[in-house]
């Protein structure tokens, strides 16, 4: 067996023995272990910042992209926000133990549903550290056990994370093993770890489509997973014209880089006279460069604006950077096909104050998360109040959208009787 195989069946070994112990751990040992983890970000700052500096200074020499640059870099900012994620987790019901459903039969027999965690959850993920403790806080407070497999890109940075977590669970009192981080970069070790089904009973693939196509394609064990966001803000002929310029700057300029960050906005031509020189003015000063068809190009140039002509392939396009697409669209209709076509399934996003058009968008897009009058950056395990998220699942099988707690767990029959047998 190579050294590769024999790690990652140790580590996954060791966190199904511990997810024995801690599926009926105490929410105050959970939440004594958060409460750590939190603190030792804190105090570690310091010991964390220059991991993450090795990293991405290696990653830049290495020509890595600006958008995976930035979802690797770390600053104290963004420790402190990871700390205060992982308290929002802790502060979070307890979701285990919780009985749904419970009712007593025509015979007597008093029968409910009892959540429970899911068992043992590996993640293969790209780039982002902070992944490590969101992943991390929320299988603790769900109890399951964790087995993570971070890119080689981010290794000092991960590796220092997960032992803090470690660190944690251990004085804590939770078990070993809870949470297992892999040292092995070897791209085979993955594809070994997705045969492990004996093992594992789910994985979250986080990163870029290559990526989560070849864990889809190779697992034996669910994958939950996400997908290309390929964003959309619709701005109706009803829209309040400054809400809309707001909305689709923040959710555009606010952090480009990620999945629920804005790509093309659709403009009803009824409002696109006013609207695209107040958003083409705004859009300017953030250094946004913007690709329109003819309708919109030639609105903006004549209010003074650069703009270019957009491309086939910049509708349906995942950008990741300072650049949108613009379309005038005749209708609602014409902008919801627009959508059904070119979407991803991520979020979908309307502004309107017309009712019935807001309704309308609401139930016919078939998104993870469909917005009216807000940012698609609210997309978001913590900005919907689930703490922190494990990613942004965009298929329908077992769960959508952010996966937070509930999203992590199962359940089991709990059957009272009082000598009952079946006739």
């Amino acid at each position: 067996m190579s050294n590769y195989m024999e790690e990652a069946s140790t580590r996954a070994e060791r966190a199904r023995a511990a997810s024995r112990s801690l599926s009926y751990a105490s929410t105050e040992t959970k939440n004594l272990a958060l409460r750590y983890v939190a603190d030792s970000l804190v105090s570690e700052t310091d010991a964390i910042l220059k991991a993450n500096q090795v990293d991405y200074l290696a990653a830049r020499q290495a020509g890595m992209n600006t958008a995976m640059l930035d979802r690797l870099m770390l600053d104290s900012s963004r420790i402190n926000s990871m700390a205060e994620d992982v308290l929002k987790v802790m502060y979070l019901p307890d979701p285990i133990g919780e009985m749904i459903e419970m009712r007593t039969l025509p015979n007597g027999l008093l029968a409910g549903k009892r959540r429970v965690p899911l068992g043992v959850i590996a993640s293969i993920y790209e780039s982002r550290p902070n992944v490590t403790i969101d992943l991390s806080s929320l299988c603790i407070k769900s109890g399951n056990a964790l087995v993570l497999r971070g890119g080689k890109e981010a290794f000092n940075s991960n590796k220092i994370l997960a032992e803090i977590v470690a660190k944690a669970c251990e004085k804590s009192g939770l078990p070993d093993g809870t949470v297992e981080f892999i040292h092995s970069t070897e791209r085979e070790m993955v594809t070994y770890l997705l045969k492990m089904n004996h093992l594992i009973d789910m994985v979250i693939p986080r990163g870029g489509s290559g990526l989560i196509n070849m864990v889809r394609e190779n697992s034996t064990i669910p994958v939950v997973a996400g997908g290309v966001g390929v964003c959309h803000a619709y701005v109706d002929r009803a829209a309040n014209i400054d809400d809309a310029v707001k909305i689709v700057v923040n959710a555009k300029v606010q952090r480009p880089t990620v999945c629920n960050a804005l790509d093309t906005v659709i403009v009803h031509q009824d409002a696109a006279a006013e609207y695209l020189p107040k958003l083409a003015t705004v859009l300017s000063d953030a250094g946004v460069e913007m690709r329109a068809d003819s309708r919109s190009l030639a609105i903006i140039k004549d209010a003074g604006h650069k703009c270019q002509q957009a491309s086939n392939e910049d509708w349906g396009k995942e950008f990741l950077s300072l650049v949108i697409a613009i379309k005038t669209a005749e209708s609602i209709d014409e902008a919801l096909r627009h959508i059904a076509y070119y979407g991803s399934g991520h979020s979908e996003a309307i502004i309107s104050e017309d009712y019935s058009a807001v309704m309308r968008f609401l139930d016919e897009v078939d998104a993870s998360c469909v917005f009216a009058n807000a940012s698609t950056r609210f997309n978001d395990g913590a900005q919907l109040g689930l703490g922190a998220e494990l990613g942004i699942s965009t298929q329908k099988m077992h769960a959508r959208g952010p996966l937070g707690l509930k999203e992590i767990t199962s359940y089991k029959w709990i059957v009272f009787g009082h000598g009952h047998i079946r006739p």
